[in-house]
């Protein structure tokens, strides 16, 4: 665990670059509520998730992210360079 800054227009960039089902397969496999990976990455459900520890300044770019914990951050990376897959959902 360590933490990191970048831009808030990067932080989504990435959040959207993920595939279906990215969320929830964050969610399960770090035990979190897929709201809090949500508020992660810019979105405000602070009834169903919590606040996981990102500081956002105004700034260029959409402003600065300090990410207190990159856990998060990393799996979505791991993610897209297909070091950890997508889980599988049925509706």
């Amino acid at each position: 665990m360590s933490t990191t800054t970048i831009t808030f227009n990067q932080l989504r960039k990435l959040k959207d670059s993920l595939p279906n089902g990215s969320m929830r397969t964050i969610a399960e496999d770090l035990d979190l509520n897929v709201e809090t990976v949500r508020n992660y990455f810019g979105g405000k459900n602070y009834d169903r998730g919590k606040c996981v520890g990102i500081h956002i300044e105004p700034g260029p770019d959409g402003g600065i992210v300090e990410l207190d914990d990159t856990t998060i951050l990393e799996y979505a990376k791991d993610l897209l360079e297909g070091k950890k897959q997508v889980h599988e959902y049925k509706n």
